[in-house]
């Protein structure tokens, strides 16, 4: 009988250990990877947010840098036509509502708003009187009042006259001679007479206008106003509304917005503008942390929290799909080609 050759130490270690390849040392490691990685995703996504929150906002980030963002990205493109519809259709759900039927507008605006609006409106009294003296005081519109007026006087005594038979007729006659014995026109002397009381009216108009509406006066009748209508529904708006297929208001406000804004975003006015309003912005925050910077949005740790745990999925899909798996097996490959590595490192099959 042949006795068996006794097993050394290193016989019994290879039996443990399960012959390796460079293949599946790379795809356990690839594995392993993508284990951990599900497993520290959200302490990972704080520990990174807090990193990035202390660093100082002026090291990554400058006034150049913001000003390019906004100009090209924001300012040089219009508004895309699928953003242009969602904007059309929002207006529409948030304006018609069913919602609107039982909400008065005092729950839009206080009372105490109106009363400091009041107040700021009845305060400006040299800008109330320069607004009365454009819409009553001024000769465009006396002659306007006066062209009305001679059309109406003129109507009534043709239409008069024409009834009046044989008085008619003897009116007109005297009309005529009085032209002819003038040597003026009776229509141009009624017109000159008109305007000439017409306008010394409006300007009694106006100085009326500018005494009656004091500052107290404006405050009262705004407030008075608004008491008013506040009770009634948001959805009395509507009927300041068309609502059409073919004509609707919400299509003409927008369409307006649209070509005022692609107007201005092309204009070296704006650009300007946004020049000025970012250096000031980060003149105020060049200092700050950016966790300093995103507090001022309401972004704290417990905000990243919320927003880590809802993105969550979306990381552990990303770890686990098809491209991730390919990209870490490139790179583990591209490790054990290094020189360095392969001549140090035997496996089976090599």
């Amino acid at each position: 009988m042949t006795s068996k050759p006794m097993q050394t130490s290193k016989d019994i270690q290879n039996l443990a250990m399960p012959t390796l390849t460079l293949d599946s040392l790379i795809d356990a490691q690839v594995a392993f990877m993508q284990q951990w990685l599900r497993k520290q995703a959200e302490p990972l996504s704080m520990e990174a947010w807090q990193w990035l929150g202390a660093q100082p906002l002026s090291q990554y980030v400058k006034a150049a840098d913001l000003q390019r963002l906004i100009n090209d990205w924001l300012l040089s493109h219009p508004t895309s036509a699928v953003m242009r519809a969602d904007i059309r259709d929002i207006l529409h759900t948030v304006i018609y509502h069913p919602a609107n039927d039982n909400v008065p507008l005092s729950e839009l605006i206080d009372d105490t708003q109106v009363e400091i609006l009041a107040g700021y409106v009845g305060s400006h009294e040299q800008q109330r009187n320069l607004l009365i003296q454009t819409l009553v005081g001024n000769d465009t519109f006396a002659d306007l009042l006066t062209q009305t007026l001679y059309h109406a006087i003129n109507d009534f005594m043709e239409n008069t006259l024409d009834k009046a038979g044989g008085v008619g007729k003897l009116m007109k006659l005297g009309r005529s001679s009085f032209e002819k014995a003038t040597n003026k026109n009776l229509d141009e002397k009624l017109q000159t007479y008109l305007h000439r009381n017409i306008k010394d009216l409006a300007h009694r108009a106006e100085a009326n206008a500018q005494q009656h509406l004091s500052n107290e006066e404006v405050t009262r009748l705004v407030v008075t106003g608004w008491a008013r209508i506040k009770e009634q529904p948001i959805s009395e708006i509507q009927t300041y509304l068309r609502n059409e297929p073919d004509d609707s208001s919400i299509n003409h406000i927008e369409a307006s917005i649209q070509q005022s804004y692609n107007r201005l975003r092309v204009s070296p006015y704006l650009h300007s503008l946004v020049a000025a309003s970012v250096d000031t912005w980060y003149s105020n925050h060049q200092s700050d942390s950016i966790a300093t910077v995103a507090a001022g949005l309401h972004i704290n740790e417990q905000a990243m929290t919320q927003l880590s745990t809802t993105l969550l999925p979306i990381v552990t899909d990303a770890i686990e799909s098809p491209w991730v798996t390919a990209h870490i097996r490139e790179m583990l490959q591209a490790f054990y080609e290094q020189p360095t590595i392969k001549d140090s490192l035997v496996f089976s099959g090599d």
